[in-house]
């Protein structure tokens, strides 16, 4: 590896920080072979770390999908291994494609078959990452394992919290709110402080060859973009085709499937009635398609299951009781908006300031605290929609 550079340094000054144990401390490093990652382990490894790269193998592409720029597979545990001996540092590959097939791929046809909208990037941190490779770090004796997400990780009065990435166009704090205080006493983000281009500038001066590797795009086990392609192989049944009915009981035409619509979808309904629709529920009991008028997709409030809690309350259930203020971000691409927690028919639920549009089951719905909006209050998975404006 070249020579230290002066930015190099100061990110590595950064990591030292993040990560916040003696220099020599054990540290896991979990490696996919992207940019980030690999800047992660070799960040530390400068820092004086006593590194150990791990990557999982969650699927096979030549069996499956062939897809450049994802993560996790072929080309990528080839890249992860190499960075690894240009660091330095000793690298296992672990093989997970049994874990990911069951608790990611499975679940993500599920619940489109259900009529939901998935986030398998959320399960996977929750399940195959944060829950099962954090075993395999302790196991190795580390005190940490580090990953290369654009997060933040301080220390609060009771404990770890965790905050959005100071580069608000990085942030991943919507697909990490399921992790648990036990697993972010555990983890650290090195890269939390950081934006993507003094990343990449920190892989230039460190001579990683991975410097100029394209980011990985969409889902991962997802071949272009193109979700049915999975969802069709894995739940055929989920191509049946059923009714597209508008909200006032007309059946306006037919469609190929509930698996090929989300809630707040415009494109590819294939009727027309004059003003554009917008599927407003999807009832895969029946294989019905329900479309309306844009305003149709105003709710007041969405209900949550499968509950992450990282407030100062005790439970999530303290916090609905004093009608906690939130700022709740119900999609990974909007901005945070005033709420208030409630208990809703004794379910957890989320009720907005202003009524919100697209609020789609199986989507999370992200918590953040407005006295401090960066940081996560924790979260959970849609489970409906209620109070249709």
């Amino acid at each position: 590896m070249n020579a230290p550079a002066l930015f190099a340094d100061h990110a590595v000054e950064a990591a030292r920080n993040a990560v916040g144990l003696p220099v020599g401390a054990r540290v896991v490093a979990a490696m996919s072979g992207g940019v980030d990652s690999t800047v992660t382990a070799a960040l530390l490894a400068r820092a004086g770390y006593d590194v150990i790269g791990v990557t999982l193998q969650l699927y096979d592409h030549g069996a499956a999908i062939q897809k450049k720029g994802a993560c996790c597979a072929g080309q990528d545990i080839h890249d992860a291994r190499s960075a690894a001996d240009a660091i330095g540092i000793p690298h296992y590959v672990l093989d997970y494609e049994s874990r990911f097939k069951e608790q990611v791929i499975e679940e993500f046809a599920d619940a489109y078959l259900r009529g939901e909208t998935p986030v398998p990037c959320i399960r996977c941190n929750q399940t195959v990452k944060f829950r099962d490779l954090l075993d395999v770090a302790r196991d190795l004796g580390a005190q940490a394992m580090a990953t290369g997400h654009y997060v933040r990780r301080e220390m609060g009065p009771a404990g770890a919290q965790l905050r959005r990435a100071a580069d608000p166009a990085r942030d991943q704090s919507y697909f990490l709110f399921a992790t648990t205080a036990e697993q972010l006493d555990y983890l650290r983000f090195p890269l939390g402080d950081l934006p993507k281009s003094e990343v990449r500038r920190a892989a230039a001066e460190l001579g990683l060859a991975i410097a100029e590797k394209p980011d990985s795009q969409d889902i991962c086990f997802v071949p272009e973009g193109r979700y049915t392609t999975v969802i069709d192989r894995l739940r055929p049944q989920g191509a049946e085709p059923g009714d597209i009915v508008h909200l006032d009981g007309r059946v306006l035409g037919r469609h190929e499937g509930v698996t090929r619509y989300t809630v707040g979808q415009r494109r590819g309904l294939n009727v027309a009635v004059g003003d554009p629709l917008f599927v407003v529920k999807i009832d895969a009991d029946s294989r019905r398609v329900i479309v309306g008028p844009r305003e149709a997709l105003l709710v007041t409030g969405c209900s949550l299951k499968e509950i992450n809690w990282l407030g100062e309350q005790a439970q999530v259930e303290d916090a609905c009781a004093q009608a906690l203020p939130v700022l709740a971000r119900v999609r990974s691409t909007a901005e945070p908006l005033p709420a208030r927690l409630a208990l809703t028919d004794g379910a957890v639920s989320v009720v907005f300031d202003d009524p919100e549009h697209g609020v789609s089951p199986g989507q999370a719905c992200v918590l953040y605290d407005p006295a401090a909006p960066d940081r996560v209050l924790g979260g959970g998975f849609i489970e409906r929609a209620f109070g249709v404006v």
